[in-house]
């Protein structure tokens, strides 16, 4: 089996065990999907691991999750399922409980923290993006996510603590996919 390691960024990516193949996309869903895009057309990997780190959108979840629905949170699907179309803005990834919201907003302000949690546990800027890419491309995608704040204010401090979800990623990968 070929697994494509997809990370956001360097930081993300420091534990990564060596060898493994793996493309870093830069921050939000845009680059993410056309990163993935360009790695599956040239590498054709037969699995997708997305990994990362992620605010938590209710209290008490701390550690790894591997997300079983993805959501697209910065788009009005209702609105677009209105004009008659499927806007594609909640992915089924797996079996896993774990609903991850992605949108291009980085989220430290605790009024849209509570909104979202109403629909997920999790948030972050790249899963749909790399969710969507996979699929429409027909690779099967795992994502799977180290919480590193609570998608708070103390969401501003991810530089100070993004080591902590780069270990825990690269022990998980290692144990997982090495």
């Amino acid at each position: 089996m070929s697994v494509l390691v997809v990370v956001a960024t360097e930081a993300e990516a420091e534990f990564v065990p060596s060898g493994m193949r793996m493309v870093v996309t830069g921050i939000g869903k845009t680059a993410a999907a056309v990163a993935v895009t360009r790695a599956v057309l040239q590498e054709r990997p037969s699995e997708i691991v997305n990994v990362g780190s992620a605010g938590a959108l209710r209290h008490g979840l701390s550690g790894l999750f591997e997300v079983g629905t993805v959501l697209n949170h910065d788009m009005n699907g209702d609105a677009v399922r209105a004009l008659g179309y499927d806007p594609l803005d909640v992915l089924e990834l797996g079996v896993s409980d774990i609903v991850l919201a992605s949108g291009d907003v980085f989220v430290s302000d605790p009024d849209v923290r509570a909104r979202l949690a109403e629909r997920a546990h999790l948030v972050d800027m790249e899963g749909y993006g790399v969710a969507y890419a996979a699929a429409e491309l027909g690779v099967p995608v795992t994502l799977v996510k180290h919480v590193s704040d609570n998608a708070d204010e103390t969401a501003l401090d991810w530089v100070d603590v993004v080591s902590v979800s780069a270990r825990a990623i690269g022990e998980w990968l290692a144990a997982n996919r090495g």
